[in-house]
């Protein structure tokens, strides 16, 4: 990693988030069997779930209840590799990487960045499938230039924040077989008491109010308003957008508190 003293320069910075990255990413290509793996799990819910689903009238306010779930599947589907980053820490920690990483010269807030980094490009990888998926089902998926480019910020913030939340999750317990538990805690209440698989109003009034700090559902509204020809923000872009970068922002400056606890 590039070296620096005193007040590092913004490029030195840039390029040691860039290179715990490209560590990260390079596990990917020699097991790209993960990427098959996880595409198994978005295609049973828009295959299996999704259309018995469809059937229910009123669920999907009043637009086809595929198009309203795909964008709903592809956060679930960041989310849940996202929010198992955190095992891979742990890993690190036990095979003594992770050392390495803290002895460098790079600020803590490099490596968390760098981790959530390459966590927004796995969850592009995600993306692709969905898409894929949405193309057969004949799902409305717009393909302009700048919606394209709305997914790719949305999908990329959303993976980054959970997988730093990961990270904390995973400096504090320190084990394998807690963080599984944990992760496996957190993931379904993150996803059900979100506007995932239903609208909001449909909701009980306390789940609408915990709906509302979490922060899936504005990435999912994100999402919907880009993913599709005729899609629409019910919170607005600018929340949406607001939520998650000071959400993400808060889980960085945390994450690079603790994460020097994780090597002891």
């Amino acid at each position: 990693m590039a070296k620096y003293s005193g007040i590092f320069p913004v490029t030195d910075y840039a390029t040691q988030v860039l290179a715990v990255a490209d560590a990260e990413l390079r596990k990917l290509r020699h097991d790209p069997m993960e990427l098959l793996s996880r595409a198994v799990q978005p295609a049973l819910w828009l295959l299996l779930f999704g259309q018995v689903m469809a059937q229910v009238r009123g669920l999907s306010a009043g637009i086809n209840y595929l198009d309203f779930l795909a964008p709903g599947i592809l956060a679930q589907s960041v989310l849940f590799v996202a929010i198992f980053y955190g095992i891979a820490a742990i890993w690190e920690r036990d095979l003594g990487v992770l050392h390495r990483y803290l002895v460098s010269p790079a600020p803590r807030t490099a490596l968390v960045l760098g981790k959530a980094l390459s966590s927004g490009a796995r969850g592009l990888s995600q993306a692709v499938v969905v898409y894929g998926l949405a193309f057969v089902l004949g799902i409305q998926v717009s393909l302009e230039p700048r919606h394209v480019l709305g997914v790719i910020a949305f999908i990329a913030l959303g993976s980054a924040l959970f997988c730093t939340l990961s990270l904390i999750v995973a400096c504090l317990v320190k084990t394998r077989e807690r963080f599984m538990g944990i992760g496996q805690m957190l993931t379904m209440p993150i996803f059900f008491a979100s506007n995932a698989i239903y609208p909001i109003r449909l909701m009980p009034l306390w789940l609408q109010a915990i709906s509302r700090l979490n922060p899936l559902t504005y990435e999912v509204d994100g999402l919907r308003a880009f993913m599709l020809r005729n899609g629409v923000s019910t919170i607005g872009i600018g929340l949406d957008f607001l939520v998650l970068i000071t959400t993400f922002t808060g889980l960085v400056a945390i994450a690079a508190r603790v994460y020097p606890r994780m090597g002891e």
